[in-house]
């Protein structure tokens, strides 16, 4: 089954360890994917897909999903918000905290998902940890034999997704949003 990936938007983010025990745990990949590739470099999370077809050559660049690594503060429990400053002489009490590695999947499609080789395969494999992720959103429209399919995953939760076709996109934008430069007061004579 050969397939596109057209509008993917990304905001997922999940902590690292997350992904990492995902991709331990024998996930169900498709069967153009042998395995996948976990590489780091510094705050970028690299996840590349190994082709199980021995056709497709080893200088071809498989697709792989791209991430930035970020560390948040996890508490415990939610840190009181106190709108008036306390000016008194006991220490305050320090909530339980740790520092926790986050994946950040965010971006417009070639920024998280890269190269044009098992694509498809490889946004198969993106879907199933976007519902593992409890905050952000993905969202894409795929093509496989001709046929469109809408994605919508939020907080970890498939949700309804249609595709909107429109004429002539151009009626709707009368393109005044932009700057006109040639009638622009600051600028001419």
């Amino acid at each position: 089954m050969s397939g596109r990936v057209y509008r993917l938007h990304s905001t997922l983010e999940l902590p690292l360890e997350d992904v990492e025990a995902f991709l331990n745990g024998d996930p169900d990949l498709p069967t153009e994917i042998e395995s996948i590739e976990l590489t780091r470099r510094n705050n970028t999370l690299i996840l590349k897909a190994v082709a199980a077809d021995d056709n497709l050559s080893k200088y071809t660049p498989t697709a792989q999903l791209k991430a930035s690594v970020t560390e948040n503060r996890v508490y415990e429990e939610e840190p009181p918000r106190g709108g008036n400053p306390r000016w008194t002489d006991e220490e305050e009490e320090e909530i339980p905290s740790e520092l926790v590695e986050f994946a950040c999947f965010k971006g417009d499609r070639e920024t998280v998902l890269q190269n044009t080789a098992l694509q498809h395969p490889m946004f198969r494999v993106f879907r199933q940890i976007a519902l593992l992720a409890e905050k952000g959103t993905l969202t894409a429209i795929t093509e496989v034999d001709e046929d469109l399919s809408a994605h919508r995953i939020v907080e970890g939760e498939e949700r309804p997704a249609t595709i909107e076709v429109v004429e002539n996109p151009s009626q709707d934008e009368s393109g005044s949003g932009g700057v006109d430069w040639r009638d622009n007061k600051f600028i001419s004579d």
